[in-house]
């Protein structure tokens, strides 16, 4: 009979692999401990991460004094360093938020005050015949507005990816597929009861998103409660994107920022989204009653853009809480951080909560020196529509003619790029995740040309590492 091998042990878990717990990964990554990363999904950023409105913000219409407002200001100066450094797409598109009523316009002075006292004194309060300069093809009825200069649209993807990326370069044990689902408490260390085993932990740190309640009542606390708010989103097709260079934004309400209408970074116009608080935290399904509230809205705020063809729908669950901030609290005793009610803002604010993070764990005296040696940040492909993609590169193309090779038509995604998905630090566990990496099948037809081809680069690349998966990937894109 052998003995049970002890569960592997790390010094910091981080549960959660969307955005905030990919950035609190690496920064942890950054010190002489070894860490790992814990994600319920097969891949990382699969979960609220994955779907949202894709919006640098610079946290102008946050409530002053708060965390959040704190966290998304210093967010936006740490991720557009970022994004510079490692190549993820930004685009300085500015917002413009139209006022539709008498009430709307009353309150933009306020939100333009707002905006001064979060530390952004750059909005300015337009006329509607600037409104309609500067967007000629919106609806009729504005009255005016205010403008957001710096507002961004960006890559999430691409952000989520490059933050796990570098993580795992710096020494992070990435492991999906592995759900945590009760945790016992020791005097120096924490067993992770999990999907995949057990795991040893000096720390934890819970940025479990949509999870991250029930991973909190693990430890003994009844603070705060996520209601899933699903978000469905329509896609239009790259022939609308001359209807709107910037993001139009409503004038925000209590139950969030309401319908936009935005350029997105790969070329498209996005409208969207919806706000319905859910009990099912898995229900990512769109709905008819969803699209409809949506046409109406866009029938108003842009009918020209009705005219045009919808080539992608979608839904998110963001994890709205019964607390009016974010809470990233350190318990001491336990050895515990929860990083909880982020919501949609955690993609511009992931980098300064993990800076926080770590701030609070060394001055809990849980963090040795800082490493003076780490590898240079990944440098990520672009899949950005407004910046060269590989088969416009000429010099590439002759180097290694993979990149001239199109195989997914509507978005030019070639297999070069296919190929080095799949030998990236963090291949994608699926075709889902190719998506995110290289916007094949992401385009008009939705794989239905070049699924099979796709497919099958998939799967020869997926031999050639020897997965087991091969032959399902090949199904799974011809279905």
């Amino acid at each position: 009979m052998t003995d049970t091998p002890p569960p592997p042990d790390y010094d910091f878990v981080v549960l959660g692999a969307g955005i905030v717990g990919s950035a609190i990964a690496r920064e942890l990554a950054g010190y002489h401990h070894t860490v790992a990363l814990v994600e319920a999904r097969d891949d990382v950023g699969d979960g609220t991460s994955k779907a949202n409105t894709a919006i640098l913000h610079t946290g102008f219409d946050a409530k002053p004094g708060t965390l959040e407002s704190r966290m998304v200001s210093r967010g936006y100066t740490l991720l557009s360093e970022y994004a510079q450094q490692t190549g993820i797409p930004v685009e300085r598109s500015g917002a413009i938020l139209v006022a539709w009523n008498d009430e709307e316009l009353a309150a933009l002075p306020g939100l333009r005050d707002k905006a001064a006292d979060n530390g952004y004194p750059h909005c300015d309060i337009i006329d509607a015949d600037e409104v309609y300069r500067l967007v000629p093809a919106l609806g009729d009825g504005a009255l005016g507005g205010l403008t957001v200069p710096d507002e961004s649209i960006i890559c999430t993807w691409t952000t989520n990816l490059a933050l796990a990326t570098e993580a795992v370069a710096r020494g992070v044990t990435l492991r999906t597929r592995t759900r945590a689902e009760s945790v016992t408490v020791q005097p120096e260390r924490t067993i992770l009861h999990t999907s995949s085993g057990d795991i040893s932990a000096r720390w934890v740190i819970n940025a479990a998103g949509l999870g991250a309640d029930y991973i909190d009542r693990e430890f003994g606390y009844d603070r705060f409660h996520v209601t899933p708010r699903r978000g469905e989103l329509l896609v239009y097709d790259k022939l609308a994107r001359p209807l709107i260079d910037k993001i139009v934004l409503p004038v925000p309400t209590s139950r969030g920022k309401g319908v936009l209408v935005s350029p997105t970074i790969y070329g498209n116009v996005m409208l969207g989204p919806t706000a319905e608080d859910l009990t099912d935290r898995s229900a990512t399904a769109t709905s008819e009653a969803g699209f409809e509230f949506l046409l109406d809205k866009g029938a108003k705020l842009m009918p020209r853009l009705l005219e045009e063809e919808v080539t992608a729908t979608y839904a998110g669950l963001r994890a709205a809480t019964d607390h009016g901030d974010y809470l990233v609290e350190v318990d001491h005793d336990r050895r515990y951080v929860l990083v909880g009610g982020i919501r949609s803002t955690g993609l511009t604010s992931g980098m300064a909560v993990a800076e926080y993070v770590g701030e609070l764990l060394t001055k809990a005296g849980a963090l040795d020196s800082a490493r003076t040696e780490l590898p240079p940040p990944p440098r990520m492909p672009n899949i950005g529509e407004a910046f060269t993609r590989p088969y416009q590169d000429a010099e590439l193309i002759a180097r290694d003619s993979e990149y001239g090779r199109v195989v997914c038509f509507c978005e030019r995604v070639t297999a070069g790029e296919i190929r080095d998905a799949y030998q990236s630090l963090i291949p994608p566990a699926g075709l889902e995740g190719l998506r995110r990496r290289t916007r094949a099948m992401n385009g008009r037809c939705q794989g239905f040309f070049c699924g099979a081809e796709v497919g099958s680069l998939v799967a020869a690349h997926r031999c050639a590492a020897g997965s087991p998966e091969a032959a399902e990937t090949r199904k799974e894109a011809v279905r």
